[in-house]
């Protein structure tokens, strides 16, 4: 925004003031009398994807919904003179974008009569970081389950395999045939409690910082000599982003996985395109175990298909074990990917429509402190 227009926002506010408002990282703007936006925060422009300038020109009713439940609060506020809380209020539209589920907080402004301050904070990423927990929750009791299922199911396999090829030698043709049907099962389940195990490894994660780009170069690469070869891959690249304080050869499955997952999604596809995308996104900050401080998930790095997209049932639970769309899939490989992510100390997520299915990355940066930890 230029200073004319922070300028023209902050009157009858003051800088402070206006200051403070630029300083919170949740959407505020004030509605006066006129049902027009006469102030906003830094944070409420990139909210509703408008300058300051473009918001003032329009009234509310532009950026939301028609009949938005948002306007009846604003007039309810007017009524009763005093705050009023709505949560889980969708104000998606086509100007502002179709994922905008917020808790709204309004209040009168005591020293205008009729403006109304609104402050949203936005859910979905409230509710994403929940269902990671829950997803990482899900994955402990694979741990469990693996180390009881290596013990109990890998040894009598082996006993098995051995009698199958013992058996073999001795069989005639037709029989050979189910002697190898024996083993081959009992190698297709050695492998998946392989793949469960992983999940039990505890060990603390070599990192160090890693350019993505790279990472996602050596992707494309393998995806378009195998998997993906009849598939256009896009790039859209923020060449400025810092390094990602990562494990290389674990962001290399993770990115292989979903862009093999993309793949997979497009086989019927006849324009099949897979996009990958990498972006800066200041603001996501959290909690997560092993830090004392809130981290920051400045770095977004997402994996999009225009496939037919994830069925609306399986979407919330599509990061927990076992759980997959493909026929003779073993529902670990997205598991895994949010196992792998999580231990970073980042954030997965996914969206999908008819129209295609993006899975988005938020991960942190390195930073001097992350080097200094290193020696």
């Amino acid at each position: 925004m230029n200073d004319v227009s922070r300028a023209a926002g902050a009157k009858g506010l003051g800088t402070t003031g206006q200051q403070v408002l630029d300083s919170l990282p949740h959407p505020v703007v004030v509605v006066g009398e006129d049902e027009k936006i006469s102030r906003a925060n830094a944070a409420a422009e990139a909210f509703f994807q408008a300058s300051l300038a473009v918001l003032q020109r329009h009234d509310l009713s532009y950026f939301v919904p028609f009949g938005s439940p948002l306007l009846s609060l604003i007039a309810q506020v007017r009524e009763r003179g005093a705050p009023v809380n709505e949560y889980k209020v969708d104000i998606g539209s086509p100007r502002i974008g179709s994922e905008k589920l917020v808790d709204i907080h309004a209040s009168p402004l005591s020293d205008q009569p009729g403006s109304v301050v609104l402050l949203f904070q936005e859910r979905t990423m409230a509710e994403k970081l929940d269902k990671q927990l829950t997803s990482r929750g899900a994955a402990r009791t694979v741990t469990g389950l693996a180390a009881m299922l290596a013990h109990e199911i890998k040894n009598p396999l082996s006993g098995i395999r051995g009698a199958a090829q013992l058996l073999e030698s001795s069989a005639d043709e037709n029989d050979r045939a189910l002697t190898r049907l024996i083993m081959e099962e009992t190698d297709r389940i050695v492998k998946l409690v392989d793949r469960m195990e992983v999940f039990s490894d505890e060990r603390p994660i070599d990192r160090e910082p890693v350019n993505i780009h790279v990472v996602l170069d050596r992707v494309k690469q393998v995806a378009e000599n195998g998997f993906a070869k009849d598939i256009r891959i896009v790039e859209k690249y923020d060449p400025s982003l810092p390094p990602v304080y990562a494990n290389k050869d674990q962001l290399i499955q993770v990115f292989l996985n979903l862009v093999k997952n993309a793949g997979e999604a497009l086989s019927a596809s006849s324009d099949a395109e897979i996009t990958i995308t990498t972006a800066f996104r200041p603001g996501v900050r959290l909690s997560v175990p092993g830090a004392r401080e809130r981290v920051s998930l400045p770095l977004e790095f997402c994996v999009k298909d225009n496939g037919p997209g994830v069925p609306q049932d399986l979407l919330p639970h599509l990061f927990e074990p076992f759980i997959t769309t493909k026929t003779n899939g073993s529902g670990l490989g997205l598991a895994l990917v949010a196992k792998i992510v999580g231990d970073h100390g980042g954030v997965i997520e996914c969206d999908s429509t008819g129209r295609g299915t993006t899975f988005r990355i938020l991960m942190p940066a390195f930073s001097a402190s992350d080097a200094v930890t290193e020696e």
